[in-house]
């Protein structure tokens, strides 16, 4: 059993809890320093990017887990948590955990009305394709060589790897399919 964090400042980590829960782990909701200390991995869920970033610095989280991460904490960002990680976002002076050599579109599909799902196969994910559910997603517009595609849509990248760094654009908390957070445990181990 695996101890799992989840940045529970703002957004969807509720979603993230609960499968965590069902797939026989322990969670651990991340809201000051201290729950950092032994965990396993930790999952930086959707949401608002620039709250959660504001949060991480009021909250004095931001340059714990930053070096936690950079020594090898394996570390899953979806959406907003995938904005959280990117040294590059487009259009921004800011980054929040600048740790994953990638270059970031907010946004890229769209406002709310740009909403969609659509089945992918993603690299490492045996079984089949998987339901890809985009909210206002960002995507990833660039990547070094260090990191590795795992999913594109539309020649956007949507998901990748670096390391101990997964990240993902769209929701898969929002879907019946607990693979992808399998997969997540899977780099724990």
């Amino acid at each position: 059993m695996k101890r799992i964090g989840v940045l529970s400042l703002q957004g969807a980590f509720n979603e993230h809890v609960k499968i965590i829960k069902l797939l026989g782990h322990e969670v651990v909701e991340v809201r000051k320093e201290e729950h950092l200390n032994n965990i396993d991995g930790i999952i930086l869920p959707g949401g608002e990017s620039t709250s959660m970033g504001k949060l991480l610095e009021s909250t004095n989280l931001k340059e714990i887990l930053t070096s936690k991460i950079e020594e090898g904490l394996p570390v899953w960002g979806t959406c907003a948590g995938l904005i959280l990680l990117a040294k590059n976002i487009i259009g921004y002076d800011i980054t929040h955990l600048p740790l994953m050599d990638v270059e970031v579109v907010r946004n890229g599909y769209g406002r709310q009305l740009g909403s969609f799902t659509i089945e992918k196969e993603i690299k490492g994910i045996k079984g089949g394709s998987f339901p890809l559910v985009f909210i206002r997603a960002p995507y990833i517009n660039k990547v070094d060589k260090n990191v590795s595609i795992l999913c594109e849509v539309d020649d956007k990248i949507v998901a990748a790897q670096q390391k101990n760094i997964l990240v993902t654009s769209f929701h898969p908390e929002l879907t019946d399919d607990f693979r992808m957070h399998e997969y997540f445990i899977n780099m724990i181990n």
